[in-house]
C-alpha cells in the first residue's frame, strides 16, 4: 500500500523478539524493585563504595588510553595490510572476547607475576605489577582492547581506501594520510570503540580479581565491591549494581548516537 514502507520482517518474528527484549529488561526491572530508594544515596556513598567507584573510573580511563594507543595501530594493520598469518593474528587479537575473564587473569598472572614469564626481569628492575593498581589497568586493557580493534577495523574496511590513495598521489606521507585522512574518516567508529572499551573496562571483574586481587583503595574496583557487598550488605550491592547499569545505558546511548552521525 502507498505510504507504507516494506520492512521485510515476517510477523512471527515479533513474538520471539519481544521475548528476547523481556528477557533482558525484566531482570533489570526486578533489580530496580529491590532498591531501597529512600536510602539510595547513603547506600552508594559509603567510603568504601566511593573509593571503589573512583578507582574504577581512574583505571578504566587509563586502560581506555592504552586501548587506543595499542588498538588503533592493530586495527590499521589488520584492515590496511595483507601478510601471511593475518587471519591468525586477528583471531588472537579478538580472543579475549570469548575467553572467560578468569582465564585472562591467570594468563596475565603467569606473564607479569613474580614467577611469571617476565617476572624475573621485572623483579631485577624493581617493578611489581601483580596485585597492584597497574595490574587492574592491564587486566581491564586485556579484556577491553578487542572491542576497539573490532569496531575500528570494521569502520576502516567500510570507509575503503579511495581518499587515502588520492592523498598519497598528492604527495602526502603515510603518517600524514593516517593523521589527516584516515582518522577523521573513521572517527565515529573510533569514538564508538573507545566508549565500548571504557564500558567493558569499568565492568571488568574476573581478570581483575585473579590478577590484581581485592585490596581496598588499591585494586578493589566497583564490580569487586559489589561482589563483596552481596554477603554483608545486599541493599548496598543492589544500589551499586544500579549505578553500573546506569553507566552502561549511558555508554550504549553514546555509542548509538555516534554511529548515527557516521
Amino acid at each position: 500500500m502507498a505510504g507504507h514502507s516494506y520492512s521485510g520482517v515476517p510477523r512471527w518474528v515479533y513474538a520471539p523478539a519481544a521475548v528476547g527484549a523481556l528477557f533482558i529488561v525484566l531482570p533489570l526491572v526486578a533489580m530496580g524493585t529491590r532498591v531501597r530508594w529512600t536510602e539510595f544515596f547513603s547506600l552508594v556513598s559509603s567510603d568504601a563504595s566511593v573509593a571503589a567507584l573512583l578507582l574504577s573510573l581512574r583505571t578504566s580511563a587509563a586502560s581506555t588510553v592504552l586501548c587506543v594507543v595499542l588498538g588503533v595501530p592493530m586495527a590499521l594493520v589488520l584492515a590496511r595490510t595483507s601478510f601471511p598469518g593475518q587471519d591468525l593474528l586477528r583471531s588472537l587479537a579478538l580472543l579475549p572476547l570469548v575467553l572467560p575473564p578468569v582465564v585472562g587473569g591467570i594468563a596475565l598472572l603467569y606473564t607479569f607475576g613474580r614467577r611469571g614469564l617476565l617476572g624475573d626481569t621485572m623483579e631485577v628492575l624493581g617493578i611489581q605489577i601483580a596485585f597492584s593498581t597497574m595490574a587492574v589497568v592491564l587486566a581491564q586493557t586485556f579484556v577491553a582492547l578487542p572491542f576497539l580493534v573490532l569496531s575500528l577495523e570494521g569502520s576502516l574496511r567500510t570507509a575503503g581506501q579511495r581518499y587515502e590513495e588520492v592523498a598519497a598521489t598528492l604527495g602526502a606521507t603515510p603518517t600524514t594520510v593516517v593523521r589527516r585522512v584516515t582518522v577523521p574518516l573513521v572517527l565515529p567508529g573510533l569514538v564508538a570503540g573507545t566508549v565500548l572499551s571504557f564500558a567493558r573496562a569499568l565492568g571488568e571483574f574476573g581478570a581483575t580479581l585473579t590478577f590484581a586481587g581485592s585490596l581496598q583503595g588499591v585494586t578493589r574496583t566497583l564490580p569487586l565491591e559489589i561482589y563483596l557487598k552481596r554477603e554483608s550488605d545486599a541493599d548496598a550491592a543492589v544500589a551499586l549494581s544500579l549505578v553500573l547499569v546506569v553507566v552502561a545505558v549511558v555508554v550504549v546511548a553514546l555509542t548509538r548516537g555516534t554511529r548515527r552521525t557516521a
